[in-house]
């Protein structure tokens, strides 16, 4: 008989917010059940009451028929559930051995660490899992999908794996990488292990969830067999509304201005000589497939990275961004694509992270912050984003992804500037939340700023764009008009470049 994980009247509230609403249904060994919702609709929450690292308000779980309650992940671990989080929680300067076994390293009769025997056991593991991998090396020397693979191994490795949780795993994947964490999820499957996959992209829903349940604003709203229900039948329940066709319905900028910015032969270590013009109120999409160069070229005009020829003329005139605080004070932004890294400030507020780019605008003349001003910005940026939060004062880790991002454009829309640069802005978002920003960038454009919108999503790089750049081994390989533009031709000029 496959195992059970009931969830009973799990509710969990944080000050202000109610993240988890009366929330009951059940997962079972042998399938796959996805976890599906906008940002901010409890699914992450779930999975961390589950594992111990929050507490809930009330309800309980029940494995097996047995009632559970974990006080920490150690505990959850012992009882054999397992979370992997897109954060890695490995440690990379340990092997792959050291990893799968941490704190249950074989010993000796002498109690000596037997790092041979781990060796052999991790390489009985690794060949199971049918990875190219030695449990000599250094975590910190393998991709980012195999530091994955690691742990994974680590949760499989414990005899008493019984549920597995995947929160967003190929949000830093490619394609050919996302097979094999396919290939080691269908195995957890086979063996009967409970699998909670948590995803914001339907195709890898269709394509490796056997049921989804649904969640909306805190609560749980149903769970259906996948092959039952349509893309846009899911939508609905997530959303509560029919989003209909996304880009057809946009308020699109019709009067594209003159040039606002050149790009004349940029170079650096990382992208080899690019040229490309912007026009005022136009969105200019970068197409390519990963490694193209597209965010390494931005990184040289904004000065993250040292630019080794060519010129950048903005409204005419030559500009020389030596650092991305220089770029700005030029007129020019940038959306970084690595939200957590590179965006957000985990240790500040809401309104500290807006505030962020504002310090010298807020301050006066001895250098002294003024709050009225900090206030008065926080709240512009939340009341026009419509970012949901409690509170300016709330910790912005503590807001969904999705917010996290309004918060990031707040802050570079408050320094009023001219060229948008969004590298993949709508990466690890759902649904409902993409067609707010999509929204929102075409109003950017129709206030006339020059948006670059950089996205490995050939549909959304499509539906926006007005004109879409594709790069190739880190250089032009084409230019499309968005009504000439097609997923074929787009790929075809990425992989091969123009005839």
């Amino acid at each position: 008989m496959s195992s059970v994980l009931e969830f009973k009247h799990i509710s969990k509230y944080f000050p202000g917010v109610k993240a988890l609403d009366d929330i009951s249904f059940q997962a079972y060994g042998g399938e796959v059940l996805a976890f599906l919702g906008e940002n901010g609709a409890g699914k992450s929450t779930l999975l961390k009451t589950l594992n111990g690292d929050y507490q809930p308000t009330s309800g309980e779980y029940l494995l097996d028929g047995e009632q559970k309650h974990f006080r920490s992940p150690h505990e959850a671990i012992q009882e054999g559930i397992s979370v992997i989080y897109q954060e890695r929680q490995i440690l990379l300067e340990l092997s792959v051995a050291e990893n799968i076994y941490l704190g249950r390293m074989p010993a000796n009769g002498f109690g000596v660490i037997d790092t041979r025997k781990a060796n052999q056991m991790a390489q009985q593991i690794i060949n199971d899992f049918g990875l190219p991998i030695r449990p000599t090396t250094k975590v910190k020397d393998l991709s980012i999908a195999y530091q994955q693979m690691v742990e994974i191994m680590k949760a499989y490795s414990r005899d008493n794996l019984r549920v597995i949780c995947f929160d967003e795993p190929t949000a830093s994947l490619s394609d050919a990488e996302i097979d094999s964490l396919f290939s080691v999820i269908e195995k957890l499957r086979a063996e009967g292990k409970i699998v909670l996959y948590v995803s914001h992209r339907m195709a890898e829903i269709r394509r490796i969830a056997d049921k989804v349940a649904i969640f909306k604003d805190g609560r749980y709203v149903a769970t259906v067999r996948t092959e039952d229900v349509t893309d846009e039948e899911l939508v609905r329940m997530m959303v509560g509304r029919d989003l209909g066709d996304i880009f057809s319905s946009l308020d699109r900028n019709k009067q594209i201005g003159d040039v606002l910015l050149e790009v004349k032969d940029v170079s650096s270590d990382f992208v080899r000589p690019v040229s490309f013009t912007l026009h005022r109120g136009e969105i200019l999409g970068f197409s390519g497939l990963v490694g193209a160069g597209r965010t390494e070229l931005m990184r040289a005009i904004i000065g993250a990275d040292r630019m080794k020829s060519g010129e950048v003329l903005l409204e005419g005139k030559p500009i020389r961004s030596r650092s991305p605080y220089e770029a700005m004070k030029n007129g020019i932004v940038l959306v970084p694509e690595d939200r957590k890294l590179q965006g957000i400030l985990s240790n500040l507020s809401v309104s500290g992270n807006i505030n962020i780019s504002m310090l010298d605008r807020n301050a006066n003349a001895l250098g002294v912050i003024s709050e009225k001003k900090e206030a008065a910005v926080a709240a512009h940026g939340i009341d026009e984003f419509r970012i949901k939060t409690p509170s300016p004062e709330k910790k912005i880790v503590e807001l969904s992804g999705g917010n996290q991002q309004k918060c990031i454009v707040a802050r570079w829309i408050a320094t009023e500037p001219k060229v948008l640069i969004l590298d993949e802005p709508t990466k690890g978002i759902d649904v409902g939340a993409k067609s707010e920003f999509y929204a929102m960038i075409c109003e950017f454009a129709k206030q006339g700023l020059g948006v670059i919108l950089i996205s490995s999503e050939l549909p959304e790089v499509i539906g926006l764009s007005d004109r879409i750049i594709v790069m190739r081994d880190r250089a032009v390989s084409g230019e499309v008009m968005r009504e000439d533009a097609t997923e074929d031709k787009l790929l075809s000029l990425g992989m091969m470049g123009e005839d």
